[in-house]
């Protein structure tokens, strides 16, 4: 066994050699990792960062639709109630007889048979125009039904104008 003190050294120094180019490798490789780590965090930041940004936009964009509803609601409920007072003060002048609802007749119609004179009275200011009354009950009918068709024409107002708020761009 003659294995020289050289060829020890010889062996030893490699082994060193090995292990410092391995501990080498090791720190090169882990500043590389920590590097991509880095840059890693950077985009996950960044794109954190622009979905934070994104979400807030949509938030905003959400309460300013919100807010122009809920103005809409108002200008619609406010249109009704207008709408609903003046059919409740018509109908009340109707009941207290403090106006009456005419309709114009075809003076010219011989086969109405009907006994409504052909020129308007001294005080009449409707230019010598035929109308005849209706009755009361029938004009609260009347006044009913155009009660209706205002409410139904206020909400479907009010239905456009909800879709014209969701949807702008389709409506431009």
């Amino acid at each position: 066994m003659s294995i020289s003190w050289r060829v020890i050294g010889f062996l030893v120094l490699a082994a060193v050699a090995a292990a410092l180019a391995w501990q080498f490798q090791d720190w090169r490789y882990g500043r590389q990792l920590a590097e991509q780590a880095r840059l890693h965090a950077d985009t996950l930041n960044q794109l954190t960062s622009a979905a934070a940004t994104a979400q807030q936009a949509e938030q905003d964009k959400r309460l300013a639709l919100e807010q122009r509803l809920a103005a809409s609601e108002q200008t619609h409920y406010r249109a009704l109630s207008d709408a609903q007072r003046d059919q409740d003060r018509l109908r009340d002048r109707l009941a207290t007889a403090d106006v009456r609802l005419s309709v114009l007749l075809d003076a010219g119609d011989v086969a109405a048979g009907c006994a409504v004179p052909a020129a308007a009275g001294t005080g009449g200011v409707d230019h010598a125009t035929v109308r005849a009354r209706l009755d009361p009950a029938h004009a609260q009918r009347i006044v009913a039904i155009t009660d209706e068709g205002d409410r139904g024409l206020i909400a479907l107002q009010a239905c456009q104008a909800y879709v014209r708020a969701l949807a702008p761009e389709h409506f431009e």
